[in-house]
């Protein structure tokens, strides 16, 4: 399965290729990594449709969405994964995915399991950080910017940010040139800036026990 590019993963996502025996169902931010994961690993067993990615805009429509994908495709797979963690469900999408039958990987939401949930959760200081990851800082304007309306009122930056006080870039890869704009992402918000490699944590530990 070839990657798409970014625009496409947040407005479409991506379509399952109907091969394979088990389907994980992923949020669009996450295609890159578990493509690559997958690929790393030779599952081909594994097929993966990915929702869009703004949906995190709109977390009230992530349940309904993932219920959606299950039933159009029941009958179709052995198994089915979903690769959303509660993502701001308040709960309803796990207590979704247990009337459906399918598992779902744990954790609040992707920046702790990608940091590893037990990692994430040995720091709650870190009240006052802002995450991105590799696809939000590609795609940082689409995402932060200008859902805040703050490339039409620059103002409002420091309403928005300022109880917080650093951005932490928590990147799944080594690419200098993400570093360069992560940092520029903290300089527009007006923070500190910290970059935490963490690779892909417990999401290869939960694709590997998907893949079973």
């Amino acid at each position: 399965m070839a990657l798409i590019n970014d625009v496409t993963l947040t407005e479409q996502g991506l379509e399952p290729a109907h091969l394979g025996r088990v389907l994980l169902i992923a949020c669009g931010a996450l295609a890159h990594e578990v493509l690559a994961v997958k690929r790393l690993n030779g599952w081909q067993h594994l097929d993966l449709q990915c929702l869009p990615a703004n949906l995190h805009l709109y977390p009230d429509r992530i349940t309904d969405a993932v219920e959606k994908a299950v039933l159009a495709h029941r009958g179709e797979y052995e198994r089915f994964f979903v690769l959303y963690a509660d993502c701001g469900t308040g709960g309803q999408l796990l207590a979704k995915c247990q009337e459906l039958g399918v598992e779902m990987i744990e954790g609040p939401h992707c920046y702790s399991f990608f940091e590893g949930n037990a990692a994430f959760a040995s720091h709650p200081d870190e009240f006052t950080a802002f995450y991105l990851t590799d696809f939000l800082v590609r795609q940082f304007d689409a995402f932060v910017w200008r859902p805040m309306g703050l490339d039409r009122h620059p103002q409002l930056r420091d309403m928005y940010f300022g109880n917080y006080t650093k951005l932490v870039y928590q990147a799944q890869t080594n690419d200098p040139a993400l570093d360069v704009k992560a940092e520029e992402c903290a300089r527009r918000l007006g923070l500190a800036y910290e970059r935490r490699f963490t690779g892909y944590g417990d999401l290869a530990t939960v694709m590997a026990h998907a893949a079973g």
